[in-house]
C-alpha cells in the first residue's frame, strides 16, 4: 500500500483545520500509520460557480491529496434535487436535473485549481445520482430509513430554522438519509472511511457514521467510518465569508478581475486573516501570527497576494498587487476608468459619485461626504456642493471612497 506523509494530523491541528471529529484518536492513528486513506467531501451543485467561501473543504482535501491520500469529490446530483435544509428558513429552490448536470460540469473546471485530477494519485469525481437513480423507494426505506428515529432527527440543529418557521417538509427530511447513505455506498465501492465537511454539516456527517454502526449490528460487519469537520470561515457578524460589498469573490476568472479578486481578499475582516492564511497558504502559523501581530495591514497585503497567486496564478497576483499599490500611492494609473464628456462639466460631486457607481444615490453620496469617506485628487471632500470642472479632471483625477474603492476620472476624447 502506498505510504503517506505521517505529519498531516499535526498540520491539521496546528492550522486549526480540524474542528469536530467522531473519532479523533482513530483519525490520528490512521493519518500517522503511513497508509493511504480514502476520504470524501460532498457538494450539492446548486450554482454554476464557486466563490472563495465555498472552497474551504477543497483547501483541506488538497492537503490530504498532497500527503498521498485518495480524494473523492461527491457531486450531489441526487441530493441537489432535494436541497440541504441546514441553516435555512425556507425551502430551497428546486433545480431541474438539467440545471444540476450543467452546474456540475462548470464546477469541475474550478476544482482543478485545488486538486490534481491526473497523475499517480488523481482525485475522483463521483455523482450520487448514479446510485440513487433506480433505487426503489421501498427498498431504500427498508435498508436505510428503518435506522432513523424521527424524534432524534427533529432535535438536530440541521432542522432547527425550518422547524421554527413551521415549514419543514418530509421532502427535506429525506436529505439526511440520502447523505448518510452516500457515506455507506462510498465505503462499499471505494473503501472510503473518512468524510470531511464544514461544521454546519456535522449532523449529516454523524448520521452517516451512525448508519454504518447500525448496519454493522444488523449485518454482523465491523466497518468503522470517521466524520470530521473544518471550522466555517465566518465574519465577526457570523456570516459566511466569500462575498464583499461589491459581490462574491469568485474563483472563476471569467467572473471577476484580478484586481477585484485581490481587493476582495484584502477586505477580509481582521479576525479572519489567520484562518485565511491557514487555509489558502502554506506559510507556517508561527510566521503568520508574527505578521499579524507586527502589522495587520501588511499581513493583509501578503494574504491577498498569496491567495491571488494560488487561485489565479503569479502573473495576475503581480498585476493586482501593482495596481493596488499604485492606487494607494496616489498614482492611479491602473485604476478603473470612468470617462466624462466635456459637455457634462462642470458636474456636482454628488452626481459624479453616482456616475462612477461609488454611490447609488445623491443622498448616499451626501452621507459618504459627511462621513469623510470621499477624497478627490488626494484631498478630502467636505462640501456637498463642490463643482468639478474640466480643469479639475485634465490629465486624469483620482476619486476615492474610503480606502478600498478607486476610480480614475478622465475627460472623454
Amino acid at each position: 500500500m502506498k505510504t503517506t506523509d505521517t505529519k498531516l494530523y499535526e498540520v491539521l491541528k496546528e492550522r486549526g483545520l480540524l474542528y469536530q471529529c467522531t473519532d479523533e484518536e482513530g483519525l490520528k492513528k490512521l493519518l500517522q500509520s503511513g497508509q493511504s486513506v480514502t476520504l470524501y467531501e460532498g457538494t450539492d451543485p446548486t450554482a454554476d460557480s464557486l466563490h472563495i467561501g465555498h472552497c474551504v473543504p477543497y483547501c483541506i482535501l488538497r492537503r490530504f491529496q498532497q500527503a498521498g491520500h485518495k480524494v473523492l469529490l461527491l457531486m450531489g446530483g441526487a441530493t441537489g434535487g432535494v436541497g440541504d435544509p441546514s441553516g435555512k428558513t425556507e425551502l430551497r429552490k428546486m433545480l431541474t436535473k438539467e440545471d444540476i448536470a450543467s452546474n456540475i460540469e462548470s464546477i469541475k473546471k474550478t476544482l482543478s485549481v485545488f486538486l490534481d485530477f491526473d497523475g499517480e494519485n488523481p482525485a475522483i469525481i463521483v455523482n450520487n445520482d448514479d446510485w440513487f437513480s433506480g433505487y426503489d423507494y421501498v427498498d431504500f426505506m427498508r435498508e436505510v430509513g428503518v435506522h432513523f428515529n424521527v424524534n432524534k432527527m427533529l432535535s438536530n440543529e440541521i432542522y432547527a430554522n425550518r422547524l421554527q418557521e413551521g415549514g419543514l417538509t418530509f421532502f427535506e427530511m429525506g436529505y439526511m438519509l440520502m447523505q448518510a447513505y452516500d457515506f455507506v455506498h462510498l465505503n462499499r465501492k471505494y473503501g472510503c472511511v473518512l468524510q470531511y465537511g464544514g461544521q454546519d454539516q456535522w449532523g449529516n456527517i454523524v448520521a452517516g457514521t451512525e448508519l454504518q454502526r447500525k448496519l454493522n449490528f444488523a449485518n454482523g460487519t465491523n466497518v468503522n467510518l470517521i466524520g470530521a469537520t473544518n471550522p466555517l470561515l465566518l465574519t465577526p457578524e457570523g456570516k459566511k465569508m466569500g462575498k464583499t460589498e461589491k459581490g462574491a469573490i469568485w474563483i472563476d476568472k471569467d467572473k471577476i478581475s484580478a484586481y477585484d479578486f485581490y481587493q476582495g481578499v484584502y477586505q477580509t475582516p481582521d479576525a479572519c486573516v489567520e484562518m485565511m492564511f491557514a487555509l489558502f497558504t502554506d506559510i507556517s502559523m508561527e510566521e503568520v501570527r508574527k505578521l499579524i501581530a507586527d502589522n495587520i495591514v501588511n499581513a493583509k497585503k501578503v494574504l491577498s497576494f498569496e491567495i491571488t497567486k494560488f487561485i489565479r496564478g503569479e502573473e495576475d497576483a503581480i498585476v493586482a498587487q501593482n495596481m493596488s499599490e499604485n492606487l494607494f500611492s496616489q498614482g492611479g494609473d491602473d485604476a478603473p476608468v470612468v470617462e466624462v464628456a466635456k459637455s457634462e462639466l462642470p458636474m456636482g460631486i454628488c452626481d459624479l459619485l453616482c456616475k462612477c457607481n461609488l454611490a447609488p444615490s445623491k443622498s448616499e453620496a451626501r452621507r459618504l461626504i459627511q462621513g469623510g469617506a470621499i477624497t478627490f485628487k488626494g484631498e478630502k471632500v467636505e462640501r456637498f456642493d463642490l463643482s468639478i470642472s474640466s480643469a479639475d479632471i485634465s490629465g486624469g483625477a483620482l476619486l476615492k471612497k474610503g480606502k478600498k474603492s478607486f476610480i480614475k476620472i478622465k475627460i472623454a476624447e
